[in-house]
């Protein structure tokens, strides 16, 4: 599907906090280059004949204040909208509330980095029992899909994308994803010992071998996003 050693090292992943809306905030960030405009990026992230064809069948109104829902996945409401710089909305899923913002910046000519920040009020239990990989690992998967389509053209069926996490080398792109959210998580000063067990849980969770982790912490389902 993709190569994943190449995949995994394109993309910066950063964890962090913020003050936001009612109180402090966890915030997992991902960002990847690619060999496209900065106008390109934001239709494929924007139009919702485009969004489909590399995440997931989108309805409603994606305008400022409009509501989206994306199917069998999240839905909430554009809060802002910058053509074609960024966006952010929430991001309603499982009973939860949580909150996307998306920034799109030239990298010099005919390059463009797409950038997420996935911002929620998470509590300290949940927070070391899964960590980050909750979260960015489904990012991470979902980059997988943006990446085919903008390089290629080519539109991304999300089942065969399911299934190929499933097959040994997406276990594998699972793997090293949660290994590189456990690296950031410590950079940002978790402690290793309790940050290392909740990317293990993680990983499991993500490969099978354990409860879905997504679902438990109330964010998007591991599997679910895996495009």
């Amino acid at each position: 599907m993709i190569d994943v050693n190449q995949q995994i090292n394109a993309v910066r992943r950063r964890v962090g906090t913020r003050e936001f809306k009612a109180g402090e905030a966890r915030v997992v960030t991902v960002s990847q280059v690619y060999e496209s405009t900065v106008e390109d990026v934001w239709d494929a992230c924007t139009n919702p004949e485009r969004i489909p064809r590399w995440f997931l069948p989108v309805s409603g109104e994606l305008r400022l204040g409009g509501r989206y829902q994306l199917e069998g996945q999240a839905g909430g409401v554009v809060e802002r909208c910058d053509p074609p710089v960024g966006f952010a909305a929430t991001w309603e899923f499982g009973g939860d509330v949580s909150w996307i913002e998306v920034r799109i910046t030239a990298e010099g000519e005919e390059r463009a980095r797409f950038e997420l920040d996935h911002i929620a009020h998470v509590d300290d239990q949940r927070w070391t029992e899964y960590g980050p990989g909750a979260v960015g690992i489904g990012w991470d998967s979902a980059l997988i899909a943006l990446t085919i389509h903008l390089s290629t053209g080519a539109s991304v069926d999300p089942k065969e994308g399911m299934a190929w996490m499933g097959t040994e080398e997406g276990k594998r792109f699972v793997t090293l994803s949660g290994e590189a959210w456990y690296e950031a998580a410590v950079a940002d000063g978790d402690e290793p010992g309790a940050a290392r067990a909740a990317a293990d849980r993680t990983i499991a969770a993500y490969t099978g071998a354990g409860a879905d982790a997504g679902a438990d912490t109330g964010t998007e389902g591991a599997t679910e996003k895996g495009e």
